[in-house]
């Protein structure tokens, strides 16, 4: 599997992560474990779509995608083919740019044509166009065409009232209070609560949990740290709770997880 990471105009810095390529002639079955990250996207298959199993029930996936916020892992297997571009979106960028109340979308991978949103009409068009060009070329024209795209959608967005905390959250690594995210948003908890829930679909303190997960992640990737180390910097109490944690959005012990392999959770998550 070939993996690409784009980074978007810094014009766009508030809406969008990063733009995603996967691409891949092998049509064997491959299950892959997707991990949470604290991100919505946009996702387009132009070659063979996805099985996904998020219940315990595999069912095939539309070849475009709406993937709303995940509280634990899930499974992916591909059904021949791989090819894929994809835009992940910053935490309330959906719900700024359009409307959509984030909530309906937890744990969700939805058909991107059943939300019928005038904004979205004509994308999956122009990303098919673009990838039918050489692979040399895609890239580009994919950064391009999406920058573009994006760009002409900013003046319309709506503030989002979540900065503050959000900023926090990352900048602090999920190691913070509710308090100190309501105080940070000059709301009360119980208003944050609400617009945690419309503009990321999840509380906030389970937010902050995923992003402190993604943190782990980091250190452990880098490879200066030991285990006590990682779990002391990550702010666990004890080991044990860090296990737990880790296994709460992986289904394995951090031990056994193979963090070097080529494969998409680890993709998704090495930012």
């Amino acid at each position: 599997m070939e993996f690409t990471r784009i980074s978007p105009h810094p014009a766009l810095a508030e809406f969008i992560e990063c733009y995603w390529m996967m691409y891949s002639d092998d049509s064997l079955p491959t299950v892959e474990k997707i991990i949470p990250d604290g991100f919505t996207e946009l996702i387009f298959n132009y070659r063979d779509v996805y099985q996904s199993q998020i219940s315990g029930h595999w069912s095939l996936q539309s070849p475009n995608l709406l993937a709303g916020q995940l509280r634990t892992y899930f499974y992916l297997q591909n059904t021949g083919t791989t090819g894929s571009v994809a835009i992940k979106l910053k935490p309330a960028a959906l719900s700024q740019l359009f409307g959509m109340n984030m909530y309906q979308y937890v744990d969700q991978i939805v058909d991107l044509s059943s939300l019928a949103h005038p904004m979205l009409n004509g994308l999956t068009e122009k990303i098919n166009t673009a990838v039918a060009l050489k692979q040399t070329q895609q890239g580009e024209l994919i950064k391009e065409l999406l920058d573009n795209y994006f760009m002409k959608l900013v003046p319309s967005a709506t503030a989002n009232p979540l900065k503050q905390p959000l900023d926090l959250i990352f900048q602090t690594n999920g190691m913070l209070t509710v308090a100190e995210m309501a105080s940070a948003a000059d709301v009360s908890e119980r208003q944050l609560e609400r617009l945690f829930k419309k503009y990321i679909g999840l509380s906030p303190k389970y937010y902050a949990r995923i992003i402190r997960f993604n943190y782990i992640f980091k250190l452990i990737t880098a490879k200066k740290c030991s285990w006590a180390e990682v779990v002391y910097q990550s702010g666990y109490y004890d080991q044990s709770h860090f296990i737990r944690n880790f296994k709460a959005f992986t289904g394995e012990d951090p031990s056994a997880y193979y963090f070097e392999e080529k494969n998409m959770a680890n993709f998704f998550l090495n930012k």
